[in-house]
């Protein structure tokens, strides 16, 4: 261990549990809830294993009418609930690790899906899940019902060995809807004044404390500051409140706003963004802070916790992307860390596969179902076999990791360009995703230091120069580009007049890697994909100059991006830089002096421009699959196998090209490789 690092593994008391280093994976939601236990269990079991001081579950309801279906979260409502989170608490304490359960209320926020229970709020207003439907106002048997109801799971996660339990309060729930002076308007003892807003946080924390507090650890989650979506929630006020809960609290959880800022993406919040804020909740507190801040940098962790800014580092995403990095800081591997994205593909899949992965790491979420471990390998059975891996994109650098780490005896990495990182290598020199090229970074660094891989840059292999390479395993990971005649997406009409070979007509790869720039005068970008790839190109060239028009045939500008918490930032961005936005617009025709097509209702549109940049649909790069995939060919050049990884079977996000070519590393060993195994599935029990 670097020395400078050590103070992030001295033990801290928090109530009367000792936590054993400043490390601590909070709450944050995974998918699994109590639907799930093993998966549950062993995905924060993992998080322990790598050294983190302290492991949270994520949001657990107290009451069916804070119910989130049809997301899945944790509920603890009867012993049942109890019995399926008892599977994590042991998994975790197996590694030495506190673990910490987040017991909270949504308020008007509550999905309610199945439960149908009528939302309950501080003040009457309208729900944000339910088109005109509003949230009952509490009234004090409401207020007692929940506080009874806190206790009950508060004893019941105590009764299963859970650490520190949580009085829950940010992130616009109904704690926080209590808090604001905007949201609550009641005219009671718990509206008004700062004191009477605070009193129902405070009546439940006392209760809580008097339950289990000599058992368990008490902790409370709160906004500091309300951000950009938190009306009433002020700084100053917030600090006067954990004042008051001081005595009641033994760790204070404290964050910033809600959701996206709470979770910022790289592209638009630093590293430790929050701690304008959350550095000054001791002012106002001696007890233990935890604060998080997407921290990566083990130094920039040893400052904050040296000076007393926090006294505890939490992460939600870095643990997600290195479940190991607390034990990598210990062992001096800091080269080894896994470095967080900021990409915010974990809470894209969350919330909407009800599952969570991650961009950098394929294991995430895959501990039970594939028994993946982030950090071990087994031997391959066909170790002692040659592999080719052709294509040093993001799953081809994955692929090869893997193999390496399996104990291949001879890996070969071949890529055409002068540098590994396929689209990855140019994505990240686009404005504002600069933080993605850790995605290359971590597997430069992985491949350098397996003596059992070979990587080979600037060479373009043929199929003649693949059969003749003397490989027994031949995968392909070509990737795939963007499309220059047209073709769209969802069964819309080909561009007319579409041709990259023109000069007028560009595509990603010829901006980004070609050099290949628009005519001056207007340049119209016209992305039918969605994501990262259009605004990207749009800000690029609007910064040298070019007067640019952003079309697309979405009714928001990028929706992908809404899904990673940043579209609305990104579209305001867009606008500050001066890019105009047109949306619900379908190209159609194309030529040297502007775009035609039309709008969401069929009318015509049209747009003069000098040059268009064609952001369409993606096609895999698969002719070289097709021209060896010949079983006689293979046979007589040696070749055993052949597959293909990423986009070279189909072009699909990032994450998910990483976990195709890391699940063939994996399986490369079965009867057949090309099919993936049969994941564990968890089932619900008749009777």
């Amino acid at each position: 261990m670097e020395p400078r690092h050590a103070v992030l593994f001295e033990p801290l008391r928090i109530g009367p549990k000792v936590l054993p280093n400043r490390f601590y994976q909070v709450p944050h939601a995974s998918g699994f809830g109590v639907l799930e236990p093993r998966t549950q269990a062993a995905f924060r079991a993992i998080k322990a294993e790598g050294g983190w001081g302290g492991v949270c579950i994520e949001y657990t309801a107290i009451a069916e009418d804070s119910e989130e279906s049809p997301a899945v979260s944790g509920v603890l409502w009867d012993d049942e609930d109890a019995a399926a989170l008892a599977v994590t608490v042991d998994a975790v304490h197996a590694h030495g690790a506190l673990v910490g359960l987040e017991l909270f209320h949504g308020g008007s926020r509550s999905e309610n899906g199945k439960s149908r229970a009528v939302r309950v709020t501080p003040s009457q207003a309208t729900s944000e899940v339910q088109w005109a439907g509003l949230a009952k106002e509490m009234e004090l048997d409401d207020i007692r019902r929940l506080q009874r109801a806190w206790v009950e799971a508060a004893v019941r996660a105590r009764d299963v060995g859970v650490d520190i339990v949580y009085v829950y309060g940010a992130h616009g729930y109904l704690l926080t809807e209590f808090f604001s002076s905007v949201l609550n308007q009641r005219r009671d003892a718990y509206g008004g004044p700062l004191a009477n807003r605070g009193r129902f946080w405070l009546e439940t924390l006392e209760a809580v404390r008097g339950a289990v507090g000599a058992e368990c650890a008490v902790a409370t989650r709160i906004p500091v500051h309300g951000g950009e979506g938190l009306p009433g929630i002020e700084t100053e006020e917030m600090l006067r409140l954990i004042e008051m809960g001081s005595d009641l609290v033994d760790l204070f959880d404290v964050n910033v706003g809600t959701w996206p800022e709470d979770s910022g993406t790289s592209r638009y919040y630093e590293e430790g963004h929050q701690r304008t804020w959350t550095d000054q909740v001791h002012q106002a507190t001696p007890k233990p802070v935890v604060g998080v801040g997407r921290y990566t940098s083990p130094d920039l962790m040893a400052e904050i916790v040296r000076t007393g800014a926090l006294d505890v580092i939490g992460a939600a995403r870095p643990a997600i992307a290195d479940p190991f990095l607390p034990r990598k800081v210990a062992e001096g591997r800091l080269d080894e860390i896994r470095e967080c994205t900021g990409s915010n593909v974990c809470i894209a899949r969350e919330e909407s596969l009800n599952h969570v992965g991650c961009i950098q790491n394929a294991t995430a979420g895959e501990e039970y179902r594939r028994g993946w471990h982030p950090e071990l390998f087994t031997r391959a059975a066909n170790a002692d076999k040659s592999v080719l891996v052709v294509g040093g994109g993001p799953a081809g650098m994955e692929c090869a990791v893997v193999l390496g780490k399996r104990g291949f005896s001879a890996v070969h990495l071949v890529e055409a360009r002068p540098r590994l990182g396929g689209r990855v290598e140019w994505v990240r020199r686009l404005p504002t995703l600069g933080d993605w090229g850790r995605i290359v970074d971590w597997r430069l660094v992985q491949l350098d230091k397996l003596a059992n891989v070979e990587v080979i840059c600037g060479r373009r292999l043929a199929a003649s120069s693949i059969l003749e390479y003397g490989a027994e395993i031949v995968i392909l990971a070509t990737g795939s580009s963007w499309r220059g005649d047209g073709v769209q997406p969802e069964a819309r009409p080909a561009i007319a007049g579409a041709d990259a070979s023109l000069a007028h007509v560009l595509t990603p790869e010829q901006v980004m890697l070609e050099g290949k720039r628009a005519a001056a005068g207007r340049v119209v970008v016209y992305d039918a994909d969605g994501y990262i790839v259009g605004p990207g190109i749009a800000e690029l060239l609007a910064g040298e100059g070019s007067e640019v028009h952003l079309v697309t045939s979405f009714t928001v500008v990028s929706p992908g991006s809404d899904a990673t918490l940043e579209g609305e930032r990104l579209r305001r961005h867009l606008h500050d830089r001066g890019v105009r936005q047109h949306r619900g617009v379908t190209v159609l025709r194309l030529d040297e002096t502007g775009v035609e097509g039309e709008d969401e209702f069929a009318r015509p549109w049209s747009l003069e421009c000098a040059s268009v940049v064609l952001v369409t649909q993606q096609q895999s790069n698969d002719a070289l699959y097709h021209e060896l995939a010949d079983d006689e060919l293979l046979a007589s050049a040696g070749i055993e196998r052949l597959f293909r990884v990423g986009d070279a079977v189909a072009p699909r996000p990032i994450s998910e090209a990483i976990f195709d070519g890391h699940r063939l590393g994996r399986e490369i060993d079965a009867e057949d490789p090309g099919q993936r195994l049969v994941y564990l599935r968890e089932r619900t029990q008749l009777g």
